[in-house]
């Protein structure tokens, strides 16, 4: 049964001129798996753009805005297939309890312009 979905774009651009002006922020956001993941890239600001639009995606999902939980109580994984997956801890795990979430499942993509996520959080039925 779906409890919640949510979506959320960013414009990488935009994205881009916020990582350059507070360097800062790529720890504050994403956990250092994510960002290894990144690091190969030649440039990693739209697959941290998509990352980011996830953690909104999962606020969305859940009926919370900015601020229930913690950035990195919620990141992107990646399964041995290369699906993205979502990883669910801390407060963000406590409020998905809360709802009864027991799944996740996540679409991340981008464009030259636009990082996009779309989740759908689910409970199981008895």
């Amino acid at each position: 049964m779906i409890v919640g979905i949510g979506v959320d774009a960013v414009e990488i651009d935009r994205f881009r001129r916020s990582l350059e002006r507070t360097p800062s922020m790529k720890s504050r956001l994403f956990t250092s798996e994510e960002l290894e993941y990144v690091e190969p890239h030649v440039d990693p600001t739209a697959s941290l753009a998509a990352r980011f639009a996830a953690r909104e995606a999962v606020m969305k999902a859940m009926g919370v805005g900015l601020g229930a939980f913690e950035f990195h109580d919620v990141w992107v994984q990646r399964a041995e297939s290369g699906r993205p997956t979502l990883a669910v801890t801390g407060r963000a795990q406590q409020i998905a309890n809360e709802l009864g979430v027991t799944d996740w499942h996540l679409s991340i993509t981008h464009t030259d312009s636009t990082a996009i996520a779309y989740v759908i959080a689910v409970r199981s039925l008895p």
